[in-house]
Parts: structure tokens; C-alpha cells; sequence
């Protein structure tokens, strides 16, 4: 489902962005977990105040916006992993490695039984190869190039169909909340 492509500002930079399918499902199912609280707050009248929610859940939206916005950049000196100036480095700090300090590849399994990998730099450090992104083939062809590191088994730690069955369900969940809302709506408990 994701496509191959990249921006490319100059023939040496590559700019990798996270998958949009993955930002869409992810921002959606944000939305469908938290958007019911507010009005649910206020059919029970709950001692929380809904417009401290509704500030709860826009600040939250915005700092996982943020982290969405992710970007790695690839060119002659090594990769980095920016965000937009307007996400606060205390939250995302993002990393820089230059191709010469890249000493392996060393995958680790995670809690849920599939792998992701690290960068493991001379000085002994362990930088998280993103995986999400659109054009990850080529990404990790492009390390093979600068590094000489063997990726051929490097694959994405999720494929496009997981995130497609999740925005399914998410979207029968915003199907459900909006029912729920619009019922306690007509019978007047908002």
C-alpha cells in the first residue's frame, strides 16, 4: 500500500517521511478513543469538566501530530532522524550519525514478538533504525550502500495490512461513538 517514493532535495539527500497510512490510522484512532470523553463527562456528570477534556485531548492530539511528524534524512555524511521546529526538543530530541561512526546493524526482538533495529555506532551507542516510513526499501539499500552493512533481511516491523484492518475498526469505533453521542443528544442529556 505505501509507495516507494521519497522527497528528494538534492541527488545526495533522501527525506523519509512516516507512511500516511500509518499517521491516518493512528491520528483516527486517537480520536475515536478520546472525542466520547467529554460528552460522556457530561451525561454523568462527572467532577471533570468537559472543556478541561476537550484541552486535554487537543494538546494530546498535538503532541502525537508532533511525534507523526517525523522525519529521517539520508545523505553523504550520514542519517538523521529531525522533527519541525515547533515540536519542543524536550519531547523529541532526534539523533544524528555520521555513516563513518556506524560500526553494525543489530536487530533486537520487541514484547510483541517482532524485531526492530539499531545502529550501533563505534562509541558504543544504539540508535533506532526507523521502520515506518515510506520508501523503507530504499532506505535500508541506501545504508547498505554507505555502511556495507548486509540489509537484506532488514524487513519493516509492520506490513501496510495491519495498519489497513486497524483503520477498519477504527473508523466502526468513530461509527459507534457517533452514534452513542448523537443518543445521548436526542435524549437531551447534553
Amino acid at each position: 500500500m505505501t509507495s516507494e517514493t521519497s522527497t528528494t532535495e538534492t541527488p545526495s539527500t533522501d527525506v523519509f517521511r512516516i507512511s500516511p497510512l500509518i499517521r491516518l490510522t493512528l491520528l483516527s484512532l486517537y480520536i475515536a478513543l478520546t472525542t466520547p470523553l467529554p460528552v460522556l463527562a457530561e451525561t454523568t456528570d462527572a467532577p471533570v469538566p468537559s472543556g478541561w477534556l476537550w484541552a486535554g485531548i487537543a494538546i494530546g492530539f498535538i503532541a502525537l501530530f508532533g511525534a507523526l511528524s517525523e522525519r529521517v534524512i539520508l545523505d553523504a555524511d550520514g542519517i538523521q532522524v529531525t522533527y519541525p521546529a515547533w515540536v519542543p526538543k524536550v519531547f523529541r530530541k532526534g539523533w544524528q550519525l555520521p555513516w563513518s561512526e556506524v560500526k553494525a546493524l543489530k536487530p533486537r526482538s520487541t514484547g510483541q514478538g517482532g524485531l526492530v533495529y539499531y545502529f550501533l555506532s563505534k562509541s558504543g551507542e544504539g540508535y533506532l533504525l526507523p521502520m515506518r516510513v515510506v520508501g523503507f526499501t530504499r532506505l535500508v539499500k541506501r545504508v547498505q550502500a554507505e555502511t556495507g552493512i548486509d540489509t537484506t533481511d532488514v524487513k519493516p516491523l509492520s506490513q501496510p495490512w495491519m495498519y489497513l484492518i486497524l483503520l477498519g475498526f477504527t473508523f466502526l469505533l468513530l461509527l459507534i461513538d457517533a452514534w452513542t453521542v448523537s443518543t445521548a443528544i436526542a435524549l437531551g442529556k447534553i
